[in-house]
């Protein structure tokens, strides 16, 4: 029987890309979005997968949306892709762009990670890929919120991996360099220029290779994989 995923923000973008993918690999595939009913409908008719519409923030909507998931089965795979930008300088960030950034990038994966975990480790398996960021790894000017969401995701992966080793649950991250996606066409083409000229290889990644890499991780020759941190970011910053 096909195996279950969900992808969150998985109608546009990056996480289009993705649920096409897993799709492709055999999954059942379920798409959160938060309110693009255009994008959405593409995505459902386009790919023929179910989509959901909720608030990945909210605690009580992310369970209603499981409640519904359920009919195709139990969530096996959780892509936790969803994720906003409200950038700002420190000295100039509103508490509301602090709170709704944190609440949609971070807060949003312990909700979905709570709400199935447990049934990941009574059946003795599960999948969980975040995506993080580069600027979760280096930081970036304007992106204190976003870049500690993204860090912070790092760490929760590290700590929850420990936790879901021994019952077959692997939990690892990806961290996407500038990828080439509506949000980032949507920078000034002088600044894009810029970050183009920072990318060793010369050019953003497509969001195709960073959906390659969830595949990798949902499929089984990632197995032994768990806790790690998955960079594509054409070498633009480089880790140990």
């Amino acid at each position: 029987m096909a195996k279950v995923a969900l992808v969150t923000g998985g109608t546009r973008g990056i996480g289009r890309a993705i649920t096409e993918r897993l799709a492709n690999d055999g999954f059942k595939v379920a798409a959160n979005y938060a309110g693009n009913e255009e994008a959405a409908g593409l995505c459902s008719q386009e790919l023929g997968v179910a989509c959901y519409k909720w608030d990945v923030g909210d605690y009580d909507a992310c369970a209603a949306g499981i409640a519904q998931i359920s009919k195709l089965g139990p969530v096996d795979v959780l892509v936790n892709n969803a994720g906003i930008t409200r950038d700002a300088t420190l000295h100039r960030m509103t508490r509301q762009q602090w709170d709704e950034v944190i609440r949609t990038d971070l807060t949003a994966v312990f909700n979905l990670c709570r709400l199935t975990i447990e049934g990941m480790r009574e059946r003795n398996f599960g999948r969980v890929i975040n995506i993080s960021s580069i600027n979760g790894q280096k930081g970036q000017v304007g992106q204190v919120n976003y870049s500690a969401a993204k860090a912070g995701l790092i760490g929760f992966t590290k700590a929850l991996a420990q936790e879901g080793a021994k019952k077959g649950v692997t939990v690892n991250v990806i961290c996407p360099g500038y990828i080439d996606t509506e949000m980032v066409q949507a920078v000034p083409e002088k600044v894009l220029e810029g970050i183009v000229a920072t990318i060793p290889v010369g050019r953003l990644g497509k969001a195709e290779e960073i959906a390659g890499c969830v595949s990798f991780l949902a499929g089984p020759d990632s197995a032994f994989m768990t806790g790690a941190t998955l960079t594509a970011n054409g070498g633009q910053y480089i880790t140990g």
